[in-house]
């Protein structure tokens, strides 16, 4: 329901952001027009925290998401989509600039952003788009500042909060508590939250569409704080699936037969604020966690249905290109892990659905390798503009409609180490349709190889196995050719800011030994490197 509230703040706003932010694009960066193409309303739906797998159209054992799935049905599924840096602030960036965290420099949630950075909705809005953001914003530290690029501005600050009250957190005995609402920046202008945030939004996102003028295109970015820890979904949804079942998955501690080499730092990160151990200092129930992290995917579920049902009671789901997709995974336990940062499956894989019937055949899944950095050039390409050529990512807008077109063969993923974050070391990998490479840097451990399509729960680490040492070679030599062709041999390095969460708990778990293969005899050594010097001379 479209509120009086929201229309007047609307109606009030928009006009001071059209004077600021128009022409923000400088000359030189115009864009070529694809000829005879139609420039096509855009919307784009991104989540926090939503793993790829959580999703009713991915046979979930008890999570039912209609809307999404119905999102699904009548466009396509990217089945392998994934994002660069497992974390907020650098997939945000990488989202909107169609780079990789080591070119936009946004490589954590703390620091302010770096100047020069071009947003894609910028390149839309020069040629000719009516913009809009709602949501979280989550780049530069705690600011909620309204962004070059954005007609119309709804923001605000770090995380947010699920509610703006203490009346909404208890429910039925289950308290969940929140940090303390900064309100909303609309356009400038300090506004309260008076709801629960996704459906707030959700609202607001209406109300802008509703209001909008003329015959302009528009493209709406709505960023929802869901599902971001601490999971908590409205009242109406508590308790959905309190009864699901949830099984922990197993770690190299609590089932080591199942695991073959795994790192040293994954052991022992089981024993930190991201392990199931100590999980955010506390004796966390991560089973009762899943379950409140998947009721509150239906209340964006919800909401994607309200967007899709406007859309289509104004005539406009036909020729809207709606992009639905998360800004990194979340391990339950996993490796022994919760969170993200890593580069396992949970961690980088999203969910990725395009929509649009006029544009991409509906009922169709794709398994070539797409990313956050993509997105931008998509999207500007569904725009009828030609993507500048500095972005990292490519255009996938013919993967969608079935065309035959030359595609990456490895995707680089990154993630540099957080002063804040100790137990998650500077990680790079390659990722393609079947195989995983992951290289550590700065830290004494192994390196992992893994064949997703005999092993893709990445238990089997077969970076030591001797029929794969030619592939562990290839592969760490196109991690350096992917990193030296996008400029990304020097390692960015950030200011110290925000707490350090570097504890493990008293009386847990000790330290893990050093890998088996490390320890060899000054005899095996000599052979080791005799072989290797012979083989040099080949």
């Amino acid at each position: 329901m479209v509120t009086q509230f929201h229309s007047r703040s609307i109606a009030l706003g928009a006009c001071l952001l059209v004077l600021s932010m128009v022409c923000s694009v400088p000359a030189a960066q115009k864009l070529r027009r694809i000829p005879g193409a139609k420039q096509r309303n855009i919307l784009v739906i991104l989540t926090d925290d939503h793993r790829w797998d959580t999703v009713g159209y991915m046979n979930h054992p008890f999570l039912k998401t209609p809307n999404i799935d119905r999102l699904a049905k009548g466009g396509i599924i990217m089945d392998n989509a994934f994002v660069t840096t497992s974390l907020c602030s650098p997939s945000r960036a990488s989202i909107l600039t169609g780079l990789y965290a080591h070119n936009h420099r946004v490589v954590d949630n703390y620091n302010p952003i770096p100047e020069g950075l071009t947003w894609f909705p910028e390149y839309l809005q020069d040629a000719g788009y009516e913009t809009a953001f709602v949501g979280k914003w989550h780049m530069g530290g705690d600011v909620d500042d309204p962004q070059p690029g954005f007609d119309h501005w709804i923001s605000f600050k770090g995380q947010g909060v699920y509610w703006p009250f203490e009346e909404g957190l208890d429910v039925k005995g289950r308290y969940v508590p929140q940090a303390v609402s900064t309100g909303y920046n609309i356009n400038g202008k300090k506004v309260d939250q008076k709801d629960y945030i996704t459906d707030e939004l959700t609202d607001f996102a209406l109300d802008w569409l509703e209001g909008r003028k003329g015959k302009k295109p528009f493209m709406l970015y709505l960023s929802h704080k869901a599902v971001h820890a601490d999971f908590l979904p409205p009242n109406r949804l508590a308790y959905k699936y309190d009864e699901a079942e949830f099984e922990i998955p197993p770690s190299p501690a609590t089932h080591p037969e199942l695991f073959h080499e795994p790192p040293m730092w994954v052991q022992n990160q089981r024993n930190s604020r991201h392990g199931t151990e100590f999980a955010y200092y506390e004796d966390l129930d991560i089973a009762k966690y899943y379950r409140r992290y998947c009721e509150t995917v239906v209340s964006v579920d919800e909401s994607t249905g309200r967007l899709m049902d406007f859309l289509e009671k104004t005539g406009q789901l036909e020729d809207t290109v709606i992009l639905y997709m998360g800004d990194n995974g979340f391990l339950f336990g996993e490796h022994g892990l919760i969170d993200k940062r890593n580069a396992y499956e949970e961690s980088i894989r999203v969910p990725m659905v395009l929509h649009c019937p006029d544009l991409i055949p509906a009922g169709h899944r794709s398994t070539r390798v797409v990313a956050n950095i993509d997105v931008a050039p998509t999207l500007l390409e569904a725009a009828g503009l030609a993507a500048p050529s500095y972005m990292d990512g490519k255009s996938f807008l013919g993967i969608t409609q079935g065309r035959d077109i030359a595609w990456r063969d490895y995707l680089l993923y990154e993630y540099y180490w957080e002063r804040n974050y100790p137990h998650t070391p500077t990680t790079h990998a390659v990722r393609g349709e079947r195989y995983k490479y992951i290289r550590y840097h700065g830290v004494w451990d192994l390196a992992e190889l893994y064949d997703l399509e005999k092993d893709p729960k990445e238990r089997n680490n077969l970076v030591n196995d001797p029929s794969q040492a030619e592939r562990v070679e290839k592969l760490n030599k196109r991690l350096f050719e992917l990193l030296e062709e996008s400029n990304g041999m020097d390692l960015p390095l950030a200011k110290d800011r925000g707490n350090q969460f570097l504890h493990r708990k008293k009386g847990g778990t000790k330290a893990a030994p050093f890998p088996g293969s490390f320890y060899k005899s000054a005899e095996e050594l000599q052979g080791v490197f005799q072989k290797k010097d012979a083989e040099k001379k080949k």
